[in-house]
């Protein structure tokens, strides 16, 4: 695929993740209206007396409303978030490396031919990098002040092609959205929860929901009130796992130096420290799992259910076979 097919096939992704979390949000709602709101009414018809269940959909529309805000506050205050949670900085050219770092950023935005990221700096030792944003006009790049200090030029160069390889193929917004609908699940998820243990021996009404009939819809209820915010980390986790490799490509594409991006992430991967002053909440935005670069060498299915990235040296062998071929195409 080339760059537009990629970012045509995200914009896509991006409105399908929205509708799958939409769904989510109804379903959580609606479930804990019918099992815990919903009442008999009694009418009499004709001297006959028939029951009519009312279903009131307040937690449907209070699930809707509340994600709303959660999704418009997060979009609105997202970038402040992340920067105030990592404790970054913008970058500071009095410094000469910090000066590099954005010079390169530059570069590679010329090369990409989209406009220039704003630049910040985590106070982390380990090495790791991370973009975000909604748009290649408004995007950022974040990288730990270890991999500032840790690698050359060279290297240095590849990952923030890396970087900005996420930028232009608008794996940032897939990416900043699914991370905002994933913390609004997570919270919606917890209220209904609780709401559900305070509400559970309370209401006559919703004893006789889940007894007639309907107790196998509840099971199935609370199962995806539980694995909601499992499954929708694990669609973020999916997600980032195939865009990694897709960004490796599109960095060696920018730099036509695949070695210097080879020798970036081995000194990544022996790195193997975790990236304190980023959350877990954003690790799948990085070029490397923020709890430390060991996770990432297990293999096997639950591994891969689970990591956030590839594994490093699947990334590393697919670089090698890229310098191999242009190795053999420059011959």
């Amino acid at each position: 695929m080339n760059i537009y097919e990629q970012q045509s096939k995200n914009k896509k992704l991006t409105w399908i993740m929205l509708f799958v979390f939409i769904i989510f949000f109804i379903a959580i709602g609606a479930g804990f209206d019918y099992f815990y709101l919903s009442y008999t009414k009694t009418k009499y018809i004709n001297d006959t007396i028939t029951t009519q269940k009312e279903f009131v959909p307040f937690a449907t529309i209070s699930s809707l409303i509340i994600s709303i805000i959660l999704i418009i506050t997060s979009f609105s205050n997202g970038i402040k978030m992340i920067v105030s949670a990592t404790g970054a900085r913008p970058a500071n050219f009095e410094d000469l490396k910090e000066k590099q770092f954005v010079n390169v950023v530059e570069e590679m935005s010329i090369a990409a031919g989209i406009p220039k990221p704003a630049c910040y700096i985590v106070p982390d030792n380990d090495l790791n990098a991370f973009a975000t944003g909604f748009s290649p006009e408004k995007s950022y790049v974040f990288i730990t002040q270890g991999l500032l200090e840790q690698l050359n030029r060279e290297e240095l160069q590849a990952v923030i092609a890396h970087e900005i390889s996420h930028i232009r193929f608008y794996d940032i917004r897939l990416m900043t959205v699914t991370t905002i609908l994933m913390n609004a699940i997570a919270v919606i998820s917890d209220m209904m929860a609780r709401s559900s243990r305070r509400n559970s021996y309370s209401s006559s009404s919703s004893s006789r929901n889940r007894n007639s009939g309907g107790g196998i819809l509840f099971l199935i209820w609370i199962i995806l009130v539980i694995l909601a915010p499992i499954i929708s980390r694990m669609l973020a986790m999916a997600i980032s796992r195939q865009r990694e490799y897709l960004a490796d490509a599109g960095a060696a594409e920018l730099t036509r130096n695949p070695k210097a991006l080879i020798s970036a992430l081995e000194k990544i991967r022996k790195s193997v420290q975790p990236t304190k002053n980023i959350k877990e909440s954003v690790a799948h935005m990085c070029i490397t799992d923020p709890r430390g670069s060991l996770i990432e060498e297990k293999s096997g299915f639950i591994a891969d259910l689970f990591a956030t990235h590839p594994p490093m040296e699947k990334r590393i062998l697919a670089l090698k076979v890229m310098a191999y071929e242009q190795s053999k195409a420059n011959a």
